[in-house]
């Protein structure tokens, strides 16, 4: 299921596959990638919106915990390995052990790229 949130976000939370024409439509505002905001415990992801934080105050308002969200964009067409760039300035998390933008935890990064190939694809041309 796809909630919309709010116009102008044009921010999907989904908890099950995006429709691959809801995933070009947010595409187009970078043209190459979408960002994206994964609750890890939770299971779903805030795709879209021009920055992370956008994607995490939905997550937020929806009862996410903000030490289970991880930003990161998908790149489609890139393939299973070079589709998930985990990077984004909410990672930033000195008192997690996470000191730069990147994930550095590999169980998170596991657990994003579990939902990521689920949720929204596994790199392939759209």
């Amino acid at each position: 299921m796809a909630v919309m949130a709010p116009e102008p976000t044009d921010i999907l939370v989904l908890e099950r596959r995006i429709a691959r024409d809801d995933l070009v439509r947010l595409l187009r505002l970078f043209g190459d990638m979408v960002k994206y905001v994964v609750d890890v415990e939770r299971g779903v992801v805030a795709l879209g919106g021009e920055l992370h934080a956008d994607a995490e105050q939905v997550l937020l308002e929806q009862g996410s915990h903000q030490a289970d969200l991880w930003g990161a964009n998908y790149y489609p067409g890139r393939g299973r390995e070079g589709c998930i760039e985990f990077t984004s300035l909410i990672n930033i998390r000195p008192a997690r052990g996470n000191r730069g933008m990147e994930v550095e935890d590999p169980a998170v990064k596991e657990r994003i790229r579990a939902l990521t190939f689920t949720l929204i694809g596994e790199g392939g041309p759209l």
